[in-house]
């Protein structure tokens, strides 16, 4: 099986550096055509400018590839909607979307100003907000879509000094789980990368030795998969050094306790069972926990 994407139309966020441009690069190569979007800022998302982002155009034209840039702050709803009005003037279409912007401001949530957390917030969680709404109704409209939210191991698993950044990323996954069921009719799959590589976001905290295994082109390699034609939907895929695994969120089989003996005492005496593992599964919608629970309770009234 090749990948091709000749026809499509793929916006990337954050794709004057680091993996944003590796992604950009490797989706023009598959014949996309591209929207680099950057704003051209600091890790620490201060100023503004574009050279980085005309760079990856200029050579993905110079590979005989077709591009254009634009500096939208992914946090500006208005400079997001002029940036795919652009995109529709100029191709016609927005077939793929891949969620990459972000900054970092870390510290620990003691010393943390409470302006920092909601910064990363606003680009990480409301950037992605943003461009998902802005592309949404073309994508339902063309009954095709892709869309990729960039989460990390940071949110699914915390990491000292992340709380801003540990907060956006599990959020962007909420966000991802209930757009999967709204896309599901118009054949709009939405997924997420967990991406580990040596970029300026990560570069000051690990080890060269490390990061010359973590490229950026190792993870776009899956990020391609997600953007394909055939690409799943829902999926969390985890990629870094030629590593890749997909995460999943599962839920113990649990227990069911009778209305005469619900108290906290009863829970905790319990705790070993209902927080047994060996059932788990992995539920496809919030109103599916529920179910479990009223089928539980209804079985115990009728046994």
């Amino acid at each position: 099986m090749t990948i091709n994407f000749e026809g499509r139309v793929a916006i990337v966020t954050g794709a004057g550096n680091g993996l944003g441009r590796s992604h950009a690069l490797a989706l023009a190569e598959r014949g996309a055509k591209v929207v680099v979007n950057d704003l051209g800022g600091a890790r620490d998302g201060t100023g503004a400018s574009s050279e980085a982002a005309r760079e990856v155009v200029a050579m993905i034209e110079a590979a005989g590839g077709e591009a254009i840039s634009h500096g939208a702050n992914v946090a500006n709803f208005d400079e997001v909607e002029d940036m795919v009005a652009q995109a529709m003037a100029k191709w016609g279409r927005v077939d793929i979307l891949i969620n990459n912007a972000g900054i970092l401001r870390d510290k620990s949530f003691s010393k943390m100003d409470l302006a920092d957390f909601k910064l990363v917030m606003d680009i990480h969680l409301m950037g992605s907000v943003n461009c998902t709404k802005a592309v949404w109704e073309i994508m339902r409209e063309q009954n095709y879509g892709r869309i990729v939210m960039t989460t990390s191991a940071s949110g699914m698993y915390g990491n000292f000094g992340q709380t801003n950044y540990g907060a956006a990323k599990m959020a962007v996954l909420g966000f991802m789980n209930t757009l999967v069921l709204e896309g599901a009719k118009t054949n709009i799959h939405i997924n997420a990368l967990a991406p580990t590589a040596g970029t300026r976001m990560t570069e000051d905290l690990l080890p060269p030795a490390i990061l010359s295994t973590l490229t950026p082109e190792s993870v776009s390699a899956g990020a391609l998969v997600l953007c394909d034609e055939s690409a799943p939907t829902r999926t969390i895929l985890c990629a870094g050094a030629g590593g890749y695994a997909t995460a999943s969120m599962y839920e113990s089989d649990g227990i069911f306790i009778s209305a005469d003996k619900q108290s906290p005492d009863e829970i905790a005496a319990q705790w070993d069972a209902l927080s047994d593992t060996s059932n788990h599964v992995a539920l496809e919608s919030g109103p599916k926990q529920t179910e479990k629970f009223v089928m539980r309770a209804m079985a115990a009234l009728q046994g």
